[in-house]
């Protein structure tokens, strides 16, 4: 396992004992970098406009469309590190 790859791990896990919870802007940057990371570009159907939240967390991971894993997930390390 990469050194990467342990840190984002790391990172994960200390995202669920912040101190305190982040905005929503932060909260959807968390979600989408962890997508990004995790699955890839969104390849998912945009929600419909009756789903307020999940339109949000669709165009927040759909914005990082074309970043590598490696660096959503370098930038979630640095993202919860900066919010510990």
């Amino acid at each position: 396992m990469s050194d990467l790859k342990t840190r984002f791990d790391a990172a994960v896990a200390n995202s669920k004992n912040l101190s305190e919870r982040p905005d929503n802007a932060t909260l959807l940057k968390i979600y989408a970098l962890y997508k990004q990371a995790t699955a890839g570009d969104n390849a998912e159907k945009k929600p419909g406009f009756g789903d307020m939240v999940g339109r949000a967390k669709w165009d927040a991971w759909n914005g990082l469309k074309g970043t590598s894993g490696d660096d959503a997930m370098q930038q979630y390390v640095d993202l919860i590190e900066s919010l510990s």
